[in-house]
């Protein structure tokens, strides 16, 4: 699951409403922590099946009054060893994401930058992604995107020859497409679920047959107050490298600043 672990990062890419929108272009107001993608200073911290994540978020004036932005840094899979969890002691995954929105069209845009140690492979990727009106509970917010795997392509040829050689190599493009989809239940109680489709563009049978399939994302969240929340994650693939239908779980708890 290490390589569906790297590349369904993608589907944290989530919605931003339109109603938040007004509001944090003129004021500083608590932003809803339902709207994944709401642009504001957060942390968070959680605990995985591979160990325990930490997230800073940052907001920043991007010059533009008609945009928001935010940059991402995310820790993942610390100290699954000594928690009894599938992971080992070590940083696992490092990822950044810069977002940026339109708030005059709902049109978000993102960077998505992410590195697996364990398997050294990682990728990078650029999304678009547009708010939809809602239907009464449900709104939907349809998303595209492209980007590369990155492997780092070391080769230690033992004592005979020491020395060896270090190279970086890029073996796929890739394309996804999909949408998240809120269902708002309570003030308090939503649900997300984040069908994505994601093929190879290249012809690499090696990485089609870990990438190309459909990716599922089910979260069910809570809100404490208007600056915390609990969100519990479910993962899983459609592909096949993953025939097992192995599932990715967290729990994490965010604060807004």
């Amino acid at each position: 699951m290490k390589t569906f672990s790297l590349i369904n990062t993608l589907a944290v890419l989530a919605p931003l409403t339109l109603s938040a929108h007004a509001i944090a272009e003129q004021t500083d107001e608590t932003q809803d922590m339902s709207d994944p993608l709401a642009v504001y200073t957060q942390a968070g911290a959680g605990v995985t099946n591979n160990g325990l994540n930490l997230k800073i978020g940052n907001s920043y004036d991007t010059g533009n009054i008609d945009t928001m932005a935010m940059n991402i840094i995310e820790l993942k899979g610390i100290a699954g060893d000594s928690l009894g969890l599938d992971g080992n002691d070590s940083i696992n995954t490092v990822r950044f994401r810069n977002f940026n929105l339109d708030t005059t069209n709902g049109r978000g845009t993102q960077i998505d930058v992410n590195w697996d140690f364990n398997t050294n492979l990682g990728s990078a990727s650029y999304s678009f992604i547009q708010a939809l009106p809602a239907l009464g509970p449900l709104q939907l917010y349809p998303l595209a995107g492209v980007g590369i795997t990155i492997t780092d392509s070391a080769v230690i040829r033992g004592d005979e020859n020491p020395v060896g050689s270090i190279g970086y190599a890029i073996p796929s493009s890739f394309a996804v497409v999909g949408t998240y989809a809120k269902i708002t239940l309570t003030d308090k109680i939503w649900l997300n679920y984040n069908p994505m489709y994601m093929t190879t563009i290249n012809n690499n049978e090696y990485m089609s047959d870990r990438m190309d399939g459909l990716y599922h994302e089910v979260v069910a969240s809570y809100q404490i107050n208007p600056k915390q929340n609990i969100r519990l994650f479910a993962n899983y693939a459609n592909t096949e490298f993953n025939q097992d239908n192995n599932i990715d779980w967290r729990i994490e708890f965010n604060h807004q600043f």
